[in-house]
């Protein structure tokens, strides 16, 4: 199925990569590679027991251009989701305008996994393109799990200014 839809009228921007996600049984080895190898800064950690994750949120570049790495294992590897099943968990994407872009990418047939906006473990508000299209939702991440992430005004500015300068 081919859908062609003019962009002219596309609500919102996708700005660049906010994270990538990457999952294992354990953290140490992700650790010493992005962390021991790769010099990347670990800023935080989140642990949910409802998304079965363990994370450490580590960052490289500065400002409005850093990208966030999370290293991720599951709590319980028996249990759902399995964050360490998919060694490329996901991939976040700043978005300018969320709430535009869930509803026009939602009308357009676009699947989103379960539990809709919702804060993030770096505190933005976050939700999830499905891997898998549905019937009613043709449209997915073809077997990648996408985050769309509202990005905070200094970042919209940021990459409206190096639009601008190119």
């Amino acid at each position: 199925m081919s859908i062609d839809l003019p962009t002219s009228n596309r609500p919102f921007k996708v700005l660049g990569i906010q994270q990538i996600a990457i999952g294992a049984p354990s953290k140490d080895k992700l650790r010493t590679l992005w962390v021991d190898m790769l010099g990347l800064e670990v800023t935080g950690n989140f642990k949910s027991d409802r998304e079965n994750v363990d994370e450490d949120i580590c960052a490289m570049g500065r400002g409005a251009f850093k990208v966030e790495v999370d290293l991720m294992q599951p709590i319980d590897p028996e249990k759902k989701p399995a964050v360490h099943t998919t060694p490329l968990n996901h991939v976040g994407l700043w978005i300018d305008d969320l709430p535009k872009a869930v509803d026009w990418l939602t009308s357009r047939g676009v699947r989103f996994a379960p539990g809709g906006i919702r804060k993030g473990a770096a505190g933005f508000d976050i939700t999830f393109l499905h891997p898998k299209g549905s019937d009613e939702f043709p449209i997915s991440g073809e077997g990648v799990l996408i985050e769309l992430v509202q990005a905070p005004p200094e970042v919209v500015s940021a990459f409206d200014r190096l639009a601008r300068a190119s």
